[in-house]
């Protein structure tokens, strides 16, 4: 019994990640099909096949909001800095700056395709629900500070304009790159205006890549 109980353990562990990742999965879909404030426990249970109670054992309901965002986009839930998932972590080590921008820039325009209605339904949330609002402030300060590590980054790598600025430098180009490479562009581009996914993805790159540049003439 004692070899056994181990095993038991792991496997109730995996189990219940695999619950927790299909109702992320499902309240990602409920929250953008039908809004925050109209979206209920019920309604992403049923989604994701299991009891309203399993449901509340990962909200409330804002808790779901944030996660099932971080999953969607990140592919976890939890605060940790995309820096740290293998993927990107193969991009930083790589050495010449546009192969890293190269390799980067699609996985984001990516994910901004699986988040941009996921993420106005947070925006939205957050104007009417001081709580999701301080959610979405954390999301964003944490984001801020994915993109002032690419800044750093690309200036040790040594590519122009983002090599040689100063501190004050660094900071507002990773406020430009926060906000060309957010779920809103996409949402506007391919979402509203008709752009393909591929002609955005295309776009984006070039944006960043002119940002970077740019970014030492200043």
């Amino acid at each position: 019994m004692a070899a056994t109980r181990p095993y038991r353990s792991s496997l109730r562990q995996e189990q219940a990640q695999q619950t927790r990742r299909r109702i992320l999965e499902a309240a990602a879909e409920v929250f953008s099909a039908r809004g925050y404030a109209s979206a209920s426990l019920a309604d992403i249970a049923a989604s994701a096949g299991v009891s309203v109670e399993s449901v509340k054992v990962h909200g409330p309901k804002r808790a779901l909001l944030l996660a099932s965002f971080e999953l969607a986009f990140g592919g976890e839930a939890g605060e940790a800095s995309l820096t740290e998932r293998p993927e990107i972590a193969a991009i930083a080590a790589l050495a010449d700056p546009e192969e890293q921008l190269a390799a980067l820039v699609p996985l984001i325009a990516t994910a901004n395709a699986r988040t941009s209605g996921l993420w106005a339904t947070f925006t939205a949330a957050a104007r009417d629900d001081a709580e999701v609002g301080a959610a979405l402030a954390g999301l964003l300060e944490r984001r801020h500070a994915d993109y002032g590590r690419l800044v750093d980054l690309l200036a040790e790598r040594g590519m122009p304009g983002a090599a040689g600025l100063d501190a004050a430098g660094r900071r507002r180009l990773a406020d430009a790159l926060s906000f060309v490479m957010s779920p809103e562009g996409q949402q506007q581009l391919v979402g509203e205006t008709g752009w393909s996914q591929e002609a955005y993805a295309a776009w984006l790159l070039q944006a960043v890549r002119t940002l970077v540049r740019a970014a030492g003439e200043r």
